[in-house]
């Protein structure tokens, strides 16, 4: 069973839709008590990052999705959801995320249109979340990307420069685009995270 966590950051039907069209059941969860209950979780989310931490904070899901990170049970993080495993953002001034992940969220520098919106092709590297897929094109909506060291990262979309758009690190995945978004190669990817 996934729970997908709702800590009222942007809207969650798209997330719940898409794992119904894959036919596996997953659970929208506010409670952070009832995390320890589920297999995996995905961290979705759109808005504002300082925001998304503060809620996390005030309820105690924090607390709850770093005790399930220690497990090694397998966690994704989609959209401000992947950008939140980072140790800070720079959105809106300095906030500090789940330090789940070394490195940093920081805006595009780019004279290109932002926020980068619409599909764009990924760059992937070998890992089992990318089964089936070669390079697929997914959706992006977003205004900040992150900032690590290449051994976290498994995918890479150009826009005016490389920008990294998919993450992992031991249990942990990350993704900046919207896979739930993203039609058959989004929901492939959807796939490959639950059968990790």
């Amino acid at each position: 069973m996934i729970a997908i966590i709702d800590y009222n950051m942007g809207n969650l039907a798209s997330v719940v839709n898409a794992f119904k069209k894959i036919d596996v059941p997953a659970k929208v969860v506010k409670n952070p008590d009832e995390l320890k209950e589920f297999d995996k979780i995905i961290l979705p989310g759109v808005g504002a990052f300082g925001d998304a931490v503060e809620h996390l904070n005030q309820t105690g899901m924090k607390e709850a999705i770093l005790d399930f990170a220690k497990t090694g049970k397998n966690m994704l993080g989609i959209c401000l959801g992947m950008q939140l495993l980072f140790d800070k953002s720079q959105e809106f001034g300095e906030a500090h995320g789940l330090g789940l992940i070394e490195g940093e969220i920081d805006y595009f520098k780019t004279k290109l249109k932002v926020p980068h919106m619409g599909w764009n092709k990924m760059f992937n590297k070998e890992s089992p979340i990318f089964n089936g897929l070669e390079n697929p094109y997914l959706y992006f909506v977003h205004s900040l990307h992150a900032v690590c060291e290449d051994k976290y990262v498994i995918g890479y979309t150009d826009y005016d420069y490389k920008f990294v758009s998919a993450v992992n690190k031991e249990n942990i995945f990350g993704f900046q685009p919207h896979p739930e978004k993203s039609h058959d190669e989004g929901l492939q990817i959807l796939k490959n995270f639950v059968e990790l």
